[in-house]
């Protein structure tokens, strides 16, 4: 595994006119004089603020800068020459030569997580993100579900990179499973590529890992693809400016507008207001908060509730949180030092990143803070805080070890306070919920309430989605990252903001977006779906063992041994036995299991041993124990009969 940076600077490729609004149909006083317009930008393109000196850009990439500036022209939306009408309907678009730019998501619409998307232009492609999503309660003994990444198999010898937003699992969880089918260089901030360099580690698995910088751009074929910084929830998350031969597609993953920033790093407003002066053609914007009215809530107001909480809790202090979320982290351990509690981290993820971003100057964590775990209770109780997994109810986490007594080194006791610093995600509210009665039970303090002011959002909200329209200005939008309301309600924000309603488009995963210089239209359909990860297989699990597992945990299994033989004269050696689990307890239910049997013996006569064969008196016994059964019990459980002959 190697890891390198890459400063290519973008050759001048020719000019065009800026777009002058959302329809195209004004100019822009800015647009009759392109040549000074871009001079006037360059002049003014400054470096990107890096902080622990990860932003700092040299001489070579500010040449790659100012070449781009100069040659965005040529990638420039038409539209905004103002010379061209509005997209035509479907029925009068030109052939499919004229679409080259094709948008395909693999995951992530119509869903909260598994992120990925391509962009292809004639027969090359990048793509977007490889994240995973949480299994769903139906998925009986899954780990993890990643997109159904077979398009990509199929044409390997086509995909160019993986490009990568920033670090979290639902963004980066994937790429361990699909490097081993796609091996293409993956690039990334220098953070994103910290985190996937340990899980790829993990897995053995080589990768070439390409360190970016805010406003590097980056030649990948025919796309220069321009990092963009963006503030979130996890340091060096970036928005993609891709500049291709028919337009620029901006593709705004996950983001807040947070103007106060824990890392003092801004959302990248002047490049974003820049891109939209010279043209949009398609934006890609995250959905997930579009149902929330307002501004999302600075992470600072979390620093804050930090230390009330902090200042007024009479114990030990449990905090959890994503792993991942590094702000939130930083706050605690801010909050430790200041109130003189010594800091121990429990759980597997969040000693891994929290180790990454030490290592990387993203987390600032003076080693004398540190405790081992061990030696908590030799520490007075109020100056001891618990960094710790399990913030989403995850069975083997180290919070859900403690609430149910299972942990070898923490027990939770009275005058505890556990705070749980994350909303659940869809699915786990129920785990969550029995986590926190847990923990009440045991005499802690849970504060988990939205109330409490303990977390905020990592997305934007509504009022963040209506700036980046309106700075952005595109001519086309296709909302990415949400379930599927919340992406019909982002189009209709988008529409209300002033763009068409026929140039948005809201696609299901496989759906092929195809972009051209002027239009947009649906056409056409890839494979897609999930694959299922358990343990170490990768796909293996389908419908068929799903359903089983579903009837399993619903209903139980009865299982019948028989053993007979045919020599000199037929006769039963050994059962039937009859075994239960889950289904009935057999001590309670012996006059069922006694007629079970009677049931057997009737149907597995010697006339019946002599001529059939084992097959069908399995599915003699089989469907008569299952009318048997629903009669008796109203139950339905797997019934699996074991009749074996021997020749002895």
């Amino acid at each position: 595994m190697t890891d390198e940076k890459q400063n290519n600077g973008a050759g001048k490729r020719g000019s065009g006119g800026n777009k002058g609004g959302r329809g195209g149909g004004k100019q822009s006083a800015a647009a009759k004089t392109p040549a000074k317009t871009a001079a006037k930008a360059t002049s003014k393109a400054t470096a990107a603020k890096g902080g622990r000196g990860r932003g700092r850009q040299n001489a070579n990439m500010q040449t790659s800068q100012q070449e781009a500036e100069q040659s965005v022209s040529l990638v420039s939306n038409p539209l905004a020459q103002g010379a061209l009408k509005p997209s035509a309907p479907i029925s009068h678009l030109a052939s499919s030569k004229e679409f080259k730019l094709k948008i395909i998501p693999l995951g992530g619409l119509g869903e909260v997580g598994k992120n990925m998307t391509i962009i292809q232009y004639g027969e090359e492609m990048i793509v977007i993100d490889a994240g995973v999503m949480f299994p769903e309660n139906e998925l009986f003994g899954i780990d993890m579900v990643i997109p159904d990444y077979s398009y990509l198999v199929e044409n390997r010898d086509k995909v160019l990179a993986f490009i990568l937003t920033h670090g979290h699992e639902d963004h980066i969880g994937a790429l361990p499973y699909v490097l081993r089918d796609v091996d293409v260089p993956v690039y990334g901030s220098a953070l994103t590529l910290g985190l996937v360099k340990g899980k790829l580690n993990e897995f053995k698995q080589p990768a070439k890992l390409i360190t970016a910088a805010p406003r590097q751009v980056i030649n990948i074929g025919p796309f220069r693809v321009e990092f963009i910084h963006v503030t979130h929830s996890i340091p060096d998350s970036f928005a993609l400016a891709i500049h291709t031969p028919v337009g620029v597609v901006l593709f705004a993953s996950d983001f807040k507008v947070d103007l106060s920033p824990i890392d003092g790093q801004m959302m990248d407003f002047g490049r974003l207001s820049t891109l939209g002066e010279r043209g949009v053609l398609l934006l890609l914007a995250d959905s997930t908060n579009v149902e929330k009215p307002g501004f999302t809530p600075s992470e600072k107001t979390v620093g804050s509730s930090f230390d009330k909480i902090f200042l007024n809790a009479p114990g030990r202090i449990f905090v959890t949180s994503f792993a991942s979320n590094v702000h939130r982290i930083q706050q605690a351990v801010w909050t430790a030092a200041r109130t003189g509690r010594r800091i121990a981290i429990v759980g597997r993820g969040m000693q891994n990143v929290t180790a990454i971003a030490k290592e990387l100057g993203y987390l600032d964590l003076p080693q004398e803070l540190l405790v081992d775990i061990d030696r908590i209770n030799s520490l007075p109780a109020n100056q001891v805080l618990v960094l710790t997994t399990g913030s989403q109810g995850e069975p083997l986490s180290g919070l859900t070890r403690m609430a149910s007594g299972e942990h070898r080194q923490i027990q939770i006791l009275p005058g505890d306070t556990v705070v749980i610093s994350a909303s659940p995600i869809p699915g786990h509210e129920r785990l969550v919920g029995r986590i926190i009665d847990k923990l009440f039970k045991l005499g802690a303090t849970v504060i988990h309430e939205k109330g409490e002011g303990i977390h905020v959002s990592g997305h934007a909200n509504r009022e963040d989605l209506m700036l980046l329209h309106n700075i952005v200005k595109p001519h086309f939008f296709m909302p990415v990252h949400g379930e599927y309301r919340m992406l019909v309600k982002h189009a209709r924000l988008a529409q209300q903001l002033g763009m068409e309603e026929e140039n948005t488009f809201v696609l299901e995963n496989g759906q092929v977006l195809e972009v051209s210089r002027r239009r947009c239209r649906v056409n056409g359909q890839v494979p897609s779906g999930r694959v299922l990860i358990d343990g170490l297989g990768v796909g293996d699990v389908g419908n068929t063992v799903l359903k089983e597992r579903r009837i399993l945990s619903e209903s139980g299994i009865l299982l019948v041994y028989m053993v007979f033989t045919r020599k000199n004269n037929v006769r039963i050696l050994a059962g039937p036995e009859i075994f239960s689990r889950g289904f009935i307890f057999e001590k309670e239910y012996e006059h069922i299991i006694d007629e079970i049997k009677e049931k057997v013996n009737g149907l597995c006569t010697r006339e019946a041993l002599a001529e059939g064969s084992t097959y069908e008196l399995s599915s003699r016994v089989r469907s008569t124990l299952a009318r048997f059964l629903l009669d008796r019990t109203g139950r339905r459980p797997v019934i699996l009969p074991i009749i074996t002959e021997v020749k002895a």
